[in-house]
């Protein structure tokens, strides 16, 4: 059986290709096509994953979309007709992409792919939810989804049993987090969709001293659900996320580029603080509704690792699996799986332990490449390449590390990562003003060997995906101030030699050089 999901025309387009329980490959478009966070048809990653698997597209026994476009049709034109006449613009401009893509999908797969089979279509949030529960390994489990909008719902709870999957309650549009957190990124001079994560980091600098004026129009009920107040956004008005009442209360937004000051500091602080605390709310709710002690959680909102680590420490669940590409790449995955186990009524037997999913290069490949390019390299045995680049890394060097199969989702885990030493106390301004080119303020985050992590972090569970923010040890934050946030945190990567056995060895090397095993 195989069964190919795909996501695309919003953000972060994938494809994942299953045979029967295994992922055969995932892969997301922006890695051939290099647009960032690209929405394309994702040809590429298509391609990718049947010549991985060695079939063709006739070979498919089912293709699988991650959300219902006609539904989401129909909230679009009813949200413009109920924004009229200030939406029109927006409407004029988005109709000729949802008539020339996003409402004939099949079309497309027929047209440029020559499949002739049925195409189904799963519900936005439920592909989160299958993204996460069908492939965390839990028996059961409660699920908990968030992100900016998928056709009405912009968060969703229940639980799923077995291969099954049952929701309970959706949060539906304009009442959305996702949108709220991006409102706020735009207005601090960010991009949409781009600046979220920036956002996290900043906050550690601030204090949350608007909270009461978040508060103010954004109603929190007692089940930790909430009700913002429309006249302060404007999400289908014009070119901005936020209104001019917004602006009355909060000042003056940030121009893009501009000096970043205390007061957008304190900003960023009042909007993470204020989505944790109704996150945390409704988390607790869902466990006393579930009655389940583990968590699944997936949607854009939890890649937020702050967030996801309060959930672990502050909640009564035992423990919580996040799909590591928890956006829309994630949903690809997600609609696939929900086919395949929920719809099909297949066991699950598959458990996501790690993300290297993605293209991989032969020897021989590198070695074209670098010839093709007049570009000098030294073939070196496994053993001297751990000493030598360890070693470089102990002596303040930047090292590109490339190997294997690429991760799936937005973090680099150890197969196509920037590394340095987190002992060096002005490494983040390096890789930041030299290598990323980026704001003096992003942190950066840690690899630790798995069985040395709680030595170090402050931390309840393996995070091998990179999505827990978890405390730095007070006696290790001077030993790895690199990676230690202003606010005492670190973005925590477990590493075990079962899922990375290269890697691991690198970070023991460093390790025997340093005596630090991150």
């Amino acid at each position: 059986m195989k069964v190919l999901g795909i996501s695309c025309f919003y953000h972060d387009s994938a494809a994942c290709l299953l045979s029967d329980d295994k992922i055969v490959a995932a892969v997301q478009e922006e890695r051939f096509d290099k647009i960032k966070y690209s929405k394309g048809f994702p040809y590429y990653s298509i391609n990718f994953c049947l010549q991985k698997a060695g079939i063709t597209i006739n070979d498919v026994d089912y293709v699988v979309f991650y959300e219902k476009p006609y539904l989401k049709f129909y909230r679009l034109v009813l949200d413009h007709l109920r924004s009229y006449p200030f939406s029109i613009k927006n409407f004029l401009r988005t109709i000729p992409e949802w008539l020339s893509e996003r409402l004939i999908i099949p079309l497309i797969l027929k047209n440029e792919l020559a499949y002739q089979k049925e195409t189904l279509f799963v519900k936005h949030h439920l592909s989160h939810a299958a993204s996460a529960f069908l492939v965390s390994g839990f028996p059961e489990a409660a699920i908990l989804t968030a992100d900016g909008v998928g056709e009405f719902a912009t968060l969703t709870y229940g639980y799923g049993e077995k291969n099954k999957i049952k929701m309970l309650r959706e949060i539906h549009y304009p009442d959305s987090l996702g949108l709220i957190y991006t409102a706020v990124t735009t207005f601090l001079g960010f991009k949409a969709l781009n600046g979220e994560g920036k956002i996290m980091g900043l906050a550690g600098y601030g204090k949350p001293i608007y909270l009461d004026k978040l508060r103010e129009i954004i109603n929190i009920r007692d089940d930790g659900s909430f009700h913002l107040d429309r006249k302060y956004f404007g999400f289908n008005k014009g070119n901005r996320m936020y209104s001019q009442k917004f602006v009355k209360v909060f000042g003056k937004p940030r121009k893009i580029g501009e000096k970043i000051n205390k007061k957008h500091y304190d900003i960023a602080a009042s909007l993470q603080k204020f989505v944790e605390e109704i996150i945390i709310n409704i988390a607790k709710n869902v466990y006393k509704q579930t009655g389940k002690d583990k968590l699944c959680l997936a949607g854009g909102l939890f890649l937020n690792c702050v967030i996801n680590h309060r959930i672990l420490e502050e909640t009564e669940f035992k423990e919580i699996f996040i799909q590591p590409a928890a956006g829309d790449a994630g949903g690809a995955l997600g609609a696939a799986f929900y086919v395949y186990n929920n719809l099909l009524n297949n066991k699950r037997n598959y458990v996501m332990e790690d993300v290297y999913i993605g293209p991989e290069f032969s020897s021989k490949q590198i070695e074209i490449a670098l010839s093709k390019n007049n570009i000098d390299y030294t073939i070196m045995l496994n053993e001297n390449l751990i000493k030598f680049t360890a070693q470089k890394i102990a002596e303040n060097k930047v090292i590109g590390w490339f190997q294997g199969k690429m991760e799936y989702g937005p973090r680099a885990l150890g197969n196509r990562s920037i590394l340095a030493n987190p002992c060096n106390p002005k490494v983040k301004e390096l890789v930041n003003s030299k290598v990323k080119k980026r704001e003096s303020f992003r942190p950066y985050a840690p690899s630790v060997l798995e069985e040395k992590a709680t030595e170090y972090f402050d931390l309840k569970q393996k995070s091998p995906f990179m999505i827990l923010a978890a405390g730095v040890k007070n006696n290790k934050r001077n030993v790895i101030p690199g990676v230690t946030h202003i606010d005492g945190t670190a973005r925590i990567q477990t590493v075990s030699r079962e899922t990375n056995l290269r890697y691991w060895d690198l970070i023991k090397k460093f390790e025997d050089i340093t005596g630090v095993p991150v």
